[in-house]
């Protein structure tokens, strides 16, 4: 089956997320397997319905409102960069990982202010950064998690980890669970004329394949994966949020999600605010400047996809720090590209802070080049699809 490798990172482990975007990026990989060449237009005119906020997928760099370190969560959360993430774009946790720590070891931040608007995502990772936001909590920096305005589930397991939880009047928090799926291809490869035999070592090396259905012994063995994860993620959000976790079994919304309001209410969030209302009470009102470099690098190194090479070594050459990527002595980068881009150290420092959608879009992890004049604006998520296309077939064929 075509593209089976990334079949199978999608469905041979448990996800944290949204039923809704899963369901959205299994049908991208499943019509793009089928061999169907989508256009940028296609891709949105099939991402853009289904795909919550797509629009912040590769959303606003992380910002300093005077000691406030604002680090942004936005679409679908990855342990790493990887094919998967390359076709549903959003947010790393290494790369968060990686900006959490700057943010911790800068002694000009003094508070931190996750801006989360994600579906949730994969469970690798989660509960590792989960727990290093839960250990920093009570040491001199306050760590706020702004519903802005979504935050389900793996997003929520790390917002739960701060030491305060706000909620936008439009926000949603929840879906506290933990899913995985199998896919039963037997019947449409039959019907296709094909049989698969697997040749393996090991009691339970294959069980779980999509080629035959689904054991007893495979779907426990599933259904004991899952429960674990859900265990680890209850034990998490009862510690982070100081109540029982037969508590937040039984309440906090169950698996849906709950609207500002009620989710105080449950307890799931403090208080409802704007991300502007609690930035200005916890800067004082400074105004916005961008990060340092050190810390915009963090957002970003190691993964990243696209603008200034020298950040996917780990760290930016002096040109390339000084925004003068045009003479770049390591990497082969320019200003063009790197404006283009999104490079964390091209961006203008006379941004308008009321309308981040107009700036430069970049996101802790997923850069994508901005399309060319005459096509139409596209959601990030389907240009970054777009933009695979020939690797995808390179690799497939590899």
């Amino acid at each position: 089956m075509k593209y089976q490798h990334v079949f199978n990172e999608v469905f041979q482990k448990p996800w944290a997320i949204l039923p809704d975007k899963f369901r959205t990026i299994t049908a991208l990989i499943a019509l793009r397997a089928s061999g169907e060449k989508l256009t940028q237009q296609e891709i949105q005119l099939r991402l853009a319905p289904q795909t919550f906020h797509a629009s912040r997928v590769s959303g606003p760099a992380g910002k300093q409102f005077g000691a406030v370190a604002v680090i942004p969560i936005y679409g679908v959360i990855s342990q790493k960069i990887s094919l998967m993430s390359q076709i549903s774009g959003g947010t790393t946790v290494a790369g968060l990982t990686r900006a959490f720590r700057a943010a911790i070891a800068d002694p000009a931040v003094k508070a931190i202010v996750f801006d989360v608007d994600s579906p949730g995502g994969a469970v690798e990772g989660i509960p590792e950064l989960a727990a290093e936001m839960l250990a920093a909590r009570g040491q001199g920096k306050k760590i706020t998690a702004v519903v802005n305005p979504m935050c389900a589930s793996a997003a929520y397991w790390l917002a739960s980890a701060a030491d305060e939880i706000v909620i936008t009047p439009s926000g949603q928090c929840g879906s506290i669970g933990v899913f995985c799926q199998h896919e039963d291809a037997s019947q449409a490869l039959e019907k296709e004329g094909l049989k698969i035999s697997l040749i393996s070592a090991g009691k339970f090396k294959t069980e779980g394949n999509p080629y035959e259905p689904l054991s007893d012994e495979a779907r426990a063995a599933m259904q004991a994966k899952v429960d674990g994860f859900y265990g680890m993620f209850v034990k998490a959000v009862a510690t982070g949020r100081r109540v029982s976790q037969s508590s937040v079994k039984s309440g906090f919304g169950q698996g849906r999600m709950l609207l500002a309001d009620d989710a105080v209410t449950e307890g799931m969030a403090d208080r409802v605010a704007s991300l502007d209302q609690v930035i200005g009470k916890l800067s004082g009102g400074a105004a916005p400047r961008r990060m340092s470099a050190a810390l915009s690098a963090a957002l970003v190194a190691g993964d990243y996809n696209g603008g200034c090479q020298c950040l996917g070594d780990g760290q930016a050459c002096d040109a390339c720090s000084a925004g003068n990527c045009g003479a770049c002595t390591t990497r082969d980068c320019s200003d063009e590209a790197c404006a283009e881009n999104g490079c964390p150290f091209q961006q203008d420092d006379d941004q308008d802070p009321d309308n981040p959608d107009a700036n430069s879009a970049v996101a802790a992890e997923t850069i994508v080049p901005a399309p060319a004049a005459e096509v139409p604006e596209l959601i990030p998520a389907a240009k970054s699809l777009a933009m695979r296309e020939h690797e995808l077939d390179l690799i497939e064929n590899a």
